[in-house]
């Protein structure tokens, strides 16, 4: 692979851009939102620039409802040889395609189990799918050309790929991703009017549960349309099993010693199911908390001030995790918080200092991640 375009800047789109542009593959940007473009360019992803010709591999980093319209539209326009997406919904994405009238042999649908906390193209990295599962979905329509190119691009990516029918992906999914998002989405909503003396008491088990119920509701609420049922089949189960655990509970307070026995036996066993379950799911060994600090730049008002800016601490190896602007437009300059590591802020003010960026003395300790 040569060439490639991705379509969506968000974490995802512009990861795959970085990691392809590492391996020396000539990316191209398209965003509707030419904030997010801008910034993937400034970060070394690839260029705004439309390609004069058609590219090898157009990589859709959209939401699910819209992969059929754009993939048609891309198509139309010649953009590329194959296509393929990052939904994590794969029944509808190939569905819609055709309804649309895209070629469904230079398409195959894709899904990188990768992701973070945080979204948008200032959180992304080239190492984000490196280990990771990348699963694929051929269609009965794919040509083996564009199951190659998809192969290729996991294989470019770091990722590790995955055949899977699509109605398979979509169970798949359900069960291990789709249903405990809105489980702990509801977990969450119980403390939206929770006394505040309560949740000042709250602990890590807490952050632990409610942590993915920051996700944004609009992409979420177009990917549980997109796999509604098989979510609702994951779901019919868990209420089964809540129903017989609140009945276990109303038991265990009674007067009655047999029936307090069996529900206490109850309980023991629903929470070793737990137990079992847990210890079916992969985990990767996890580094102690990131402490990350802003250290505080000023940016002159001029273009492309903020892509060099970036590009200086690229020099530096340094990942920005996050970045916060401060601008009023009667001033020549504004001030840009970059977000890093604490390990990395002594290379980090090196290298501004050795360019000329201005900073402020001290910087802000932000915490732990």
């Amino acid at each position: 692979m040569r060439t490639a375009v991705v379509v969506g800047t968000g974490l995802i789109g512009t990861s795959i851009a970085l990691a392809l542009s590492r391996r020396g593959v000539l990316v191209y940007l398209d965003d509707a939102d030419t904030t997010a473009a801008r910034t993937a360019e400034a970060l070394g992803a690839g260029s705004l620039e439309m390609p004069a010709g058609q590219v090898d591999l157009a990589v859709l980093a959209v939401p699910p409802a819209s992969i059929g319209t754009v993939l048609a539209r891309c198509q139309r326009d010649g953009l590329a040889h194959t296509y393929t997406d990052v939904a994590s919904v794969k029944v509808r994405p190939h569905e819609e395609v055709r309804a649309a009238g895209g070629d469904p042999s230079r398409y195959i649908g894709g899904h990188p189990l990768a992701g973070a906390e945080r979204s948008g193209p200032l959180a992304a990295r080239a190492d984000l799918f490196e280990g990771r599962p990348w699963v694929l979905t051929p269609s009965p329509f794919t040509d083996r050309s564009a199951l190659n190119r998809g192969l290729e691009l996991v294989s470019l990516c770091g990722g590790v790929p995955v055949l899977m029918d699509t109605d398979a992906h979509d169970r798949a999914v359900a069960l291990t991703s789709h249903a405990p998002h809105l489980v702990a989405s509801m977990m969450a909503a119980r403390l939206e009017h929770a006394e505040a003396e309560h949740i000042r008491v709250s602990g890590q088990g807490l952050r632990d549960v409610t942590r993915i119920a920051a996700g944004e509701p609009a992409l979420w609420s177009d990917i549980l349309t997109a796999n509604a049922d098989a979510v609702a089949d994951v779901l019919d189960g868990f209420a089964k099993d809540l129903e017989r655990l609140i009945a276990v509970l109303r038991a265990l307070p009674g007067t009655e010693s047999e029936a307090r026995r069996q529900a206490a036996a109850d309980l023991q066993e629903l929470l070793r199911r737990g137990n079992r379950g847990h210890a079916r799911v992969p985990h990767k060994q996890r580094s102690q908390p990131a402490e990350y600090v802003a250290i505080p730049v000023a940016v002159p008002d001029q273009p492309g001030a903020l892509a060099r800016l970036f590009s200086t601490v690229g020099e530096a190896g340094v990942n920005i995790e996050d970045v916060r602007i401060e601008h009023s437009l009667d001033q020549p300059s504004g001030l840009v918080e970059l977000l890093v590591e604490s390990t990395s802020v002594a290379g980090v003010r090196r290298v501004l200092d050795a360019n000329g960026w201005t900073m402020r003395e001290k910087p802000l300790l932000v915490g732990d991640a």
